[in-house]
């Protein structure tokens, strides 16, 4: 691939694509890296220019320049929603990324990970090994211990991480219990069980089967799916995401359910972009346009029909809204009405709620300073609400934002949206 190939064609077919910036500066406030680090090339706007410099030859895409801003971003994607053109900043960071890739491959942690999550066998194995020693104990302790800078303080972070998947409490003894309780039906739905959910948080995927049936939704975990490949785009590993695409179009066909569902946040927002990844393969371009009209996040398939009431939790209870569900997905109202079928919480607003933990995929691992710092940010915004819970439906943002807490000394506990529901219909016996 040469330099500016990729970008190239992304000009030239692109109406709404890198010309349509116009410097407005909107962005500016909306995004984490330029505001902490107070450089343009670490804007959107900026990285832009940067993009369209490669585009046109002026800017080599293996530059140091080019290489380190786009590297730095967080694809959190909170430009978007305030651009007043409509640049499709998420696109063209993928179609970035992997033009720096061809011409800098990427570091030995991203390449590792973007193998593993590319091979069902290899992530079974690295969760199994995640599980194993989270059980141990020894995460928690060295997120308590070890110094917070430099390579201990990656370390410290990733364990602090891997320590906060345990799930809800209570949630890992009572396993898949059947619903016994008759409701209309409301069609069938295969359930995307994701990577790191069903490795570390597969309480979560037992949790949000639980739910649905207890709606009315018939649920299954369709055969042969994989990872959905959102850490492979936002990498720039076109290719892999695209051929994880291709399966997962295939096992959700095979499967015939009315609806493909996910409980997190980025796996939903690749899911429903589908059909752009897949736009110049003859045999499922149509496909994938099909796939992408019936995926719903676990909270929209829930307003939708309106969830059913379950019974108190005196709880209080602060909201983070995952990048990829706002921002992405334009997702805001629904998980609002999840917790609304929650009597009992006591739901305390959180500053800047819509900005990036800090996580943003692998981002929280391969750049722990710079995305450690926006997650303290976030983790002083948690305790300033002075709540029991916060509730995100990510498992990223669940492990970043936990793992903050843990470091902090903080007792805060972290949930998906749906385990809380999930214990309230528990309690108001709509399980055997």
């Amino acid at each position: 691939m040469t330099e500016g190939g990729v970008l190239a064609r992304a000009l030239a077919r692109e109406e709404e694509g890198l010309l349509t910036c116009v410097h407005c500066g909107f962005c500016l406030p909306a995004c984490p890296t330029y505001t902490r680090l107070g450089d343009e090339n670490d804007s959107p706007r900026g990285r832009l220019h940067l993009m369209r410099a490669v585009a046109e030859g002026r800017l080599g895409a293996g530059s140091d320049a080019f290489h380190q801003h786009i590297d730095r971003c967080l694809g959190c994607r909170a430009c978007e929603p305030v651009c007043p053109a409509g640049v499709p900043y998420g696109r063209l960071l993928e179609l970035a990324r992997a033009e720096s890739a061809a011409a800098r491959p990427p570091g030995f942690m991203t390449r590792a990970l973007l193998r593993t999550f590319a091979s069902p066998g290899l992530t079974r194995a690295v969760m199994l090994l995640g599980r194993w020693l989270r059980a141990t104990g020894l995460p928690a302790f060295l997120a308590a211990r070890l110094p917070g800078s430099g390579i201990l303080g990656g370390l410290r972070l990733a364990m602090g991480m891997l320590a906060s998947t345990g799930g809800w409490p209570g949630g890992r003894q009572r396993g898949a219990e059947a619903v016994d309780v008759p409701v209309p039906s409301h069609g069938t739905a295969g359930l995307l069980t994701g990577c790191v959910q069903q490795g570390l948080f597969s309480t979560v995927n037992d949790a949000t089967v639980r739910v649905l049936e207890a709606n009315g939704v018939a649920v299954t975990r369709a055969r042969g799916q994989v990872c959905c490949g959102a850490v492979h785009a936002h990498a720039g590993d076109l290719e892999a995401a695209r051929d994880l695409a291709r399966r997962n179009v295939d096992a959700f066909e095979r499967s015939g359910v009315e609806w493909v569902v996910t409980n997190a946040a980025g796996c939903g927002a690749i899911l429903k972009e589908y059909a752009h990844l897949l736009a110049d393969d003859g045999a499922y371009a149509e496909r994938a346009v099909g796939f992408t009209e019936r995926v719903r996040d676990v909270s929209e398939l829930l307003a939708d029909r309106g969830p059913r009431t379950g019974a108190r939790l005196s709880l209080e209870v602060t909201w983070d809204a995952p990048c990829h569900l706002l921002h992405a997905q334009g997702i805001s109202r629904e998980p609002a009405a999840v917790l609304a079928a929650i009597p009992g919480l006591d739901l305390r607003t959180l500053e800047r709620a819509d900005e990036c933990c800090g996580g943003a995929g692998i981002y929280g691992l391969t750049h722990p300073d710079l995305g450690g710092s926006v997650g303290a940010d976030k983790v002083k915004a948690v305790l300033a609400t002075g709540a029991e819970v916060v509730v995100t439906p990510n498992p990223g943002c669940i492990m970043q934002i936990g793992a903050g807490l843990r470091i902090e000394g903080s007792s805060v506990r972290v949930a998906h949206p749906v385990e809380l529901l999930d214990e309230s219909y528990r309690r108001a016996g709509y399980y055997r």
